[in-house]
């Protein structure tokens, strides 16, 4: 592949995601170069462990977002995720009830959207009031504990590995399998192409239940959310109703700028964590330059907006 086309994305399904590495590697020269504390050893073991929550969400919202999708509601299930670990329960309950429950929230998105044609924005964002004040009424303030295994399983380091490495290795080798070692992958890939170039039941002529897969991939999103509120859990070693606020904001930001078409159709899982890398360098970057959290937020909306408005589109919308 000529390096202009993997600047621009021509020519592949896998999108734009050269122009993220690039913003990787210059932000990463940037900050080593112009902040004294960047290239502490223990503020770089702190950027993995920030950056893991966000490559975890980012990665599940692509399945959607490669289907011409949204899911608004994963920072509610991350919040809602939190709140239910910090129960008085053990964690063999606990946890695989966090599971079951974001799939039913998955499941239920991916039914309104496919048998009710409820547009993805308004289905996600209905869903994320809804899981909102369930968690608001279950925890209305941080605090409770969360089972030990939790805490273990995020903190310290196994053979001098800090443990998110672990988590983020795997969490890519799950959505490789899922992605491209799979038929649901290759479904996605055929059923977003349709949607995007405008010809939606195309996956559908050839055989593909696009139903059944759209719903998938909403099931597999809010999982990806509840895997990353588990390990938000960890580490804040207790539950919060807002811990997930504005996570579907940077995640979909993270997903664009990693060269995944909003419209459907293009998008890859390397570009899609390099775009939360890029989200993370930011972020951790505005921090050691002490930027307002506000500032930051919108400063994050303004890449969204940038991002989005680069990508090519045939008609208004995604």
């Amino acid at each position: 592949m000529k390096l202009s086309d993997l600047i621009t994305g021509r020519n592949s399904r896998q999108g734009v995601w050269g122009l993220a590495l690039l913003m990787a590697v210059g932000l990463t020269v940037w900050l080593g170069v112009t902040t004294d504390q960047f290239l502490n050893p223990e503020n770089l073991q702190n950027l993995v462990a920030q950056a893991m929550p966000l490559v975890i969400t980012a990665i599940g919202q692509m399945f959607v977002i490669l289907l011409g999708g949204l899911d608004l509601s994963v920072g509610s299930v991350i919040s809602f995720t939190t709140a239910i670990l910090a129960l008085d329960g053990p964690g063999y309950v606990l946890i695989p009830a966090v599971f079951v429950l974001a799939g039913l929230i998955g499941w239920i998105n991916g039914f309104v959207i496919t048998r009710l044609n409820v547009h993805p924005i308004i289905a996600t964002l209905s869903m994320q009031y809804i899981v909102l004040g369930i968690t608001r009424a279950l925890r209305p303030v941080s605090g409770g504990t969360v089972p030990d295994v939790v805490i273990s399983s995020v903190s310290g380091s196994f053979l001098g590995v800090p443990m998110p490495v672990f988590w983020g290795i795997l969490t890519i080798l799950l959505a490789m399998k899922l992605l491209y070692g799979s038929r649901f992958g290759l479904h996605l890939f055929a059923i977003g192409g349709g949607i995007a170039s405008g010809a939606d039941q195309a996956a559908h002529n050839f055989g593909i239940s696009d139903k059944r897969n759209i719903t998938l991939a909403y099931v597999i999103c809010s999982c990806f959310a509840a895997l990353a509120g588990i390990f938000l859990a960890g580490r804040i070693v207790s539950g919060d109703p807002n811990v997930g606020l504005l996570f579907e904001l940077d995640a979909i930001t993270a997903v664009a700028i990693g060269g995944t078409q909003l419209s459907g159709g293009a998008g890859s899982l390397h570009g899609t964590v390099i775009g939360a890398v890029v989200m993370s360098l930011l972020a951790n970057g505005m921090n050691l330059s002490n930027v307002s959290p506000f500032i930051q937020t919108a400063v994050k909306g303004t890449i969204l907006l940038f991002v989005v408005g680069l990508q090519s589109r045939k008609k208004i919308g995604l």
